[in-house]
């Protein structure tokens, strides 16, 4: 067992900085189009000089890919495309050897349909692994109605033919959910979860796991909706129960560090998964900012301000939380939160970086961010490879419904947008293959790109890394109280930081104009700016901000 890390002090979850990794995407080693495990070695002191101290990899296990791995047919196995065990070995052994460490994904809601426990559970009733599943008999009847976002008929329920049953699946018809009402499920998650952690990874984010405690009996939803099926499957029965005996058998046992994806519906029900005393998890990830302005062509400042106040407050005194803007789900970061034109492109990616980069507890930085990539915004459905994507103009097309309206809306907020190939360079498909890219690259990866924006000490890239850097050589931007300023001001962000002495202001101007703020009676400048994403910064009574300019400024 690894409990002898000694080079993992405890708590260091809390000092790292997370690069989300998606591995289709970042380099291609052998042509075939799709990044993989050699790919990511051969950029490994890349990683590494960017400061993060945290590579979270999303799924590489054996899957039949039908939604980019989130659908797993074996746990143990690497999917082919990625490599082989040996090259994962070799990933750990490397990315260990500079100091950085590995979170995998564990996706237990569901297995793929082509996983052996399904194989045998769908084939008898009478098999070993039948209630590794949930089922409805057919000859009870219809099932409770269930919402799946990612059916073509938003249906949960799958008929199976040779059983007479029904399964329940709430993502893909090809994820089928795992029981985890039956000890015997969860000791072979527990035995998965070893295998990986015995192999020296440093941790788990836990996929949809607020999903995973579900009533067999299946009682009546009424009303499920798009809207509100996320809120009615969460925080199911025993759920505790679960993540507590987990933690007492798996993750107790070793120093890693586990975040829950989306835990609980909201800050209260989320502090119950990471209160040390409840000996759960260690980070709660939630979706509330990420969730700010979606489907509208714009966001409010202010709804932004309250949503991380909020959650900021909850976790003020016992607790941790993940910070991010964006991640595989989301559109880029800089396109939604930002400006992604060309003229405000560059200061507003610097912008949002700050803003991660100066709030408590851990930030996650998804790969391409600190390069300011945006969204590509393809104009035909058949350059969209998500399963969401397709199935939802299947569906609209179908009901006759407004296939420019959902094509446009794709443009904005499709997942695609951030799992274009990451821009290394402005040679052919930007050093990402010299083969044909799974997915299309960004057309301006020509201007927008590693390379270039290394040898330019102004680009979002440098700027990141001194970001990080002052993280890492102040704690006061880990650990200090946060204190919002100026709540209702609808184009200025503004907060500060304090831990004993150390006191620090941050000013934000989320917007496309100049901004003038007015310090706050009582806070007085105390020298030159720590960070600042512009060449000039006058101090005085009120500030003069330029379009989506930053600046972190110590206190006296």
């Amino acid at each position: 067992m690894a409990d002898s890390a000694t080079a993992k002090k405890p708590g260091w979850w809390k000092e790292t900085v997370v690069y989300q990794l998606y591995p289709r995407s970042f380099q291609d080693s052998n042509g075939d189009g799709v990044g993989d495990l050699k790919g990511i070695i051969s950029r490994l002191d890349y990683l590494k000089s960017t400061g993060v101290g945290t590579v979270w990899l999303n799924p590489i296990y054996a899957s039949p890919n039908d939604d980019n791995g989130y659908d797993i047919s074996d746990y143990r196995r690497i999917m082919p495309e990625f490599g082989t065990m040996q090259d994962f070995d070799a990933l750990l052994q490397s990315m260990h050897r500079r100091g950085l460490k590995l979170v995998m994904d564990l996706v237990v809601n569901h297995s793929s349909d082509e996983h052996a426990w399904f194989k045998s559970a769908s084939a008898s009733r009478s098999s070993p692994y039948r209630d590794y599943y949930y089922w409805w008999p057919a000859e009870k009847g219809t099932p409770p109605p269930r919402y799946s976002t990612f059916d073509v008929k938003k249906n949960a329920w799958q008929f199976s033919a040779p059983t007479n049953s029904y399964y329940l699946h709430i993502f893909s018809r090809k994820q089928p959910d795992l029981n985890w009402n039956n000890p015997k499920l969860r000791q072979e998650v527990y035995a998965i979860m070893k295998f990986w952690l015995d192999k020296g990874i440093d941790g788990f984010r836990m996929d949809a796991f607020q999903f995973v405690a579900k009533d067999p009996s299946f009682p009546p939803m009424p009303g499920l909706t798009e809207q509100n099926y996320a809120n009615a499957y969460n925080h199911g029965p025993h759920l505790h129960d679960y993540l507590q005996e987990m933690n007492r058998e798996v993750l107790s046992h070793y120093n890693v560090m586990s975040v829950a994806e989306g835990a609980g519906r909201n800050p209260q029900e989320a502090h119950l998964f990471v209160d040390p005393d409840r000996k759960e998890l260690d980070m709660t990830y939630h979706f509330e900012g990420t969730g700010v302005g979606s489907n509208s062509e714009t966001y409010q400042l202010t709804e932004l301000k309250r949503v991380f106040t909020k959650w900021d407050s909850a976790f003020a005194q016992t607790g941790w939380q993940a910070l991010d803007l964006g991640n595989h789900d989301q559109p880029r970061m800089t396109s939604k939160f930002g400006d992604d034109r060309p003229a405000f492109r560059v200061a507003s990616a610097k912008l949002l970086n700050t803003f991660l980069l100066t709030m408590r507890g851990t930030p996650y930085c998804y790969n391409g961010d600190e390069l300011g990539m945006t969204n590509i915004r393809f104009d035909r459905i058949t350059d969209y490879r998500d399963l969401a994507a397709l199935n939802g103009y299947a569906l609209v097309k179908s009901q006759g419904g407004n296939l420019p309206a959902y094509l446009k809306n794709l443009q904005r907020f499709s997942r695609d947008n951030s799992r274009t190939p990451f821009q290394w360079d402005s040679t052919a498909n930007a050093g990402f293959t010299t083969g044909t890219p799974w997915l299309k690259i960004n057309p301006n990866y020509r201007t927008v790109n590693q390379a270039a924006q290394e040898r330019d000490p102004d680009s979002v890239l440098n700027y990141f890394r001194r970001a990080v850097a002052l993280r890492r050589q102040h704690k006061v931007l880990v650990y200090g109280a946060y204190q919002l300023l100026d709540g209702p001001n609808p184009h200025v962000y503004a907060y500060t930081r304090t831990q004993g002495p150390e006191k620090v202001l941050v000013v934000l101007n989320f917007s496309s104009e100049n901004r003038t703020w007015a310090l706050p009676a009582g806070l007085i400048l105390d020298g030159a700016p720590w960070l600042n994403n512009y060449p000039s910064f006058t101090a005085g009574p009120t500030l003069a901000l330029q379009p989506w300019q930053a600046v972190v400024v110590p206190l006296r």
